[in-house]
């Protein structure tokens, strides 16, 4: 028989000859190597550089991300829908379920490193006619039974169950985060759905003058009858418009509501415009975003928790030693059953070594290691998607800013050449296709800028989500 750390003890020799055959030392020394260590950090990312890549404008007074970022800003409104979200949504319900879980998981893992005491008390009797009581027997018992951790593998199985534990903490936080987040962004997107309604309507009522004029000047013979169905039809199609944006305001709304764990009436209310838009934030340098993001934190040390698990899957090939004792009274009556007299106790230990379980140990530890492989695979995944996330946020933080400008110019002229066109035409020196052509432009450019407002709005939370911002106070 031959130990090689805390790998695999083979041969048929009976194991008890184990402690005879290994000096103290080397033994002590054979316990110490076998404890439960923790997984190092990996470096699952390559050529990580000093600063994030993609630069966005920064103002000079910038602070990094805040715990309470929405209130950038700007609007009581949701700082207080927020605040409510963090607290009553179920998301964060099933999370805090789920750490509770955990917690009692990592108690079950360390009770095994305990002993197990239990009593018993038992009665019986025997007897026939005119013999009543004959054979009475009552017995008491307390039983202990412990298995030495010898190897540490008991020990890794409960710091296996605390990193898991640890973990569910740091996905709480990053769900916290998530749910502030969807909350903020749902809550553009109902003003944004409310302002394109407004949109719709100031459209549809110019479709109604218009309508009424063009009926005028039908009758009296100035236009032809088929500029009048032309307008008709722009007329009803910006009216499905407005019930298109109508639908997308109910639907929004409600699922604002769900969020805050409210029945899903549609009486929420926001602000009447989407805010402006606050300074970038600073950012840092990617290996701080690395160990601040809550989800890189629950990822590692599921990471921990995985090589845990093969560590005690490598050590069940060693021996286990437990040890049984019991101690009690037996007694023909229970008034004798107290009686110090009748004391009986007994105690004895056993040396298990697994021999063969038709591969059972090995193809545990192959599984264990696999599990191992995939943790490490989500550690680095989640840790690639972590800059990826804030690199996108600032790579096109400009390019929507532009973006937004020119939509804004564009509405801004549009409108200008629908009041010129209608003039126009109604002096009889331009068609009245024009006026058509030039509402439907100026309807496009503004829905569109109100869009990109929104969007860049969305991105801002989107970098504020990257960075890992809120709830550090938390557990």
């Amino acid at each position: 028989m031959r130990p090689s750390g805390c790998g695999i003890v083979r041969g048929r020799a009976d194991v008890k000859l184990f402690f005879r055959m290994v000096p103290a030392t080397i033994l002590a020394n054979l316990l110490a190597s076998c404890a439960a260590t923790p997984t190092a950090r990996p470096d699952v990312v390559q050529n990580i550089p000093a600063t994030f890549t993609s630069k966005a404008r920064t103002d000079s007074q910038a602070e990094p991300v805040d715990d309470k970022w929405w209130e950038s800003f700007g609007d009581p409104r949701l700082n207080a829908l927020v605040e409510e979200a963090v607290q009553e949504s179920p998301s964060i319900g099933q999370v805090i379920a789920q750490i509770e879980q955990a917690r009692a998981q990592a108690r079950i893992s360390r009770s095994d490193l305990l002993p197990q005491v239990g009593a018993g008390l038992a009665a019986s009797g025997t007897g026939g006619k005119g013999a009543a009581g004959i054979g009475d027997s009552f017995d008491l018992s307390v039983s202990v039974s412990w298995e030495a951790d010898l190897w540490g593998k008991l020990s890794a199985q409960n710091a296996a169950s605390r990193a898991d534990y640890l973990a569910s903490i740091a996905t709480l936080r990053a769900t916290r985060q998530a749910v502030a987040a969807q909350t903020v962004r749902t809550y553009f997107a109902v003003i944004e759905a409310d302002e394109q309604i407004a949109l719709s309507s100031r459209v549809l009522e110019t479709y109604d003058e218009l309508t009424r004029q063009l009926n005028l000047r039908v009758a009296a013979g100035v236009d032809p009858l088929s500029l009048k169905t032309l307008v008709i039809t722009d007329q009803q199609s910006a009216r499905g418009g407005l019930e298109l944006r109508r639908e997308d305001s109910e639907r929004l709304v409600r699922q604002l509501e769900i969020l805050l764990r409210d029945y899903p009436d549609g009486q929420i209310a926001v602000a009447e415009y989407l805010p402006q838009l606050p300074p970038v934030p600073a950012t840092g340098v990617p290996a701080e975003l690395l160990a601040r993001r809550p989800d890189i934190a629950a990822a590692e040390l599921r990471l921990k928790a995985a090589g845990y698990r093969v560590d005690a899957a490598k050590r069940s090939f060693l021996p286990s030693l437990i040890l049984d004792g019991s101690a009690g009274n037996s007694a023909a009556s229970f008034a004798n059953l107290f009686d110090g007299n009748f004391f009986i106790w007994s105690i004895a230990g056993q040396l298990l070594q697994p021999i063969f379980q038709g591969g059972r140990l090995r193809a545990q530890v192959d599984q264990r290691e696999g599990e191992r492989d995939e943790a490490l695979e989500r550690f680095a995944e989640t840790a690639l998607q972590a800059l990826f996330e804030v690199e996108t946020a600032l790579a096109i933080d400009g390019s929507l800013a532009r973006r937004e400008a020119a939509f804004l110019a564009a509405a801004d002229a549009a409108e200008q050449s629908v009041d010129i066109s209608t003039k126009r035409y109604r002096a009889g020196i331009e068609p009245f296709f024009n006026v058509l052509e030039t509402q439907q432009r100026a309807l496009d450019a503004r829905s569109a800028f109100l869009s990109t407002r929104r969007a860049r709005l969305n991105n801002r939370v989107d970098l504020h989500l990257a960075l890992g911002g809120g709830f550090t106070g938390l557990p």
